[in-house]
C-alpha cells in the first residue's frame, strides 16, 4: 500500500481543518481519496461526484500528470506520489 500526498488548494483547504497536505495511503488514486474523505467528507465531496467520479470542474494530477490520462482513480499510487487537486478557476 503506498503511502501518499495530498496537495489541498488554497480555497479548499477549510474543508480539510486547514491543511495545505493531507496524507493518505491506498493501491489506487481512488482508495486514497476515499480514505481522505473518512476524515474530511465534505473535501472529498467537492473533488468527486456522488457516482464517484472526477467532478468536471476539478483537475487531479498524480505527481505531473493529469490524472485522467493516467488510468483515471483507477491509477496506480506508489510511495511518495503527490496528489494534487486543482479546482478550475474562472473569471473576465
Amino acid at each position: 500500500m503506498a503511502r501518499i500526498n495530498v496537495e489541498i488548494p488554497e480555497p479548499l483547504q477549510p474543508l480539510a481543518d486547514g491543511d495545505t497536505t493531507l496524507t493518505a495511503t491506498g493501491e489506487t488514486v481512488r482508495a486514497a481519496l476515499t480514505e481522505c474523505g473518512q476524515r474530511h467528507r465534505i473535501l472529498v465531496q467537492r473533488v468527486l461526484t456522488r457516482g464517484g467520479a472526477i467532478r468536471p470542474h476539478v483537475n487531479l494530477f498524480l505527481n505531473d500528470s493529469d490524472v485522467r490520462a493516467v488510468g483515471g482513480l483507477d491509477a496506480t499510487l506508489q510511495d511518495g506520489d503527490t496528489l494534487t487537486v486543482v479546482p478550475s478557476v474562472s473569471g473576465g
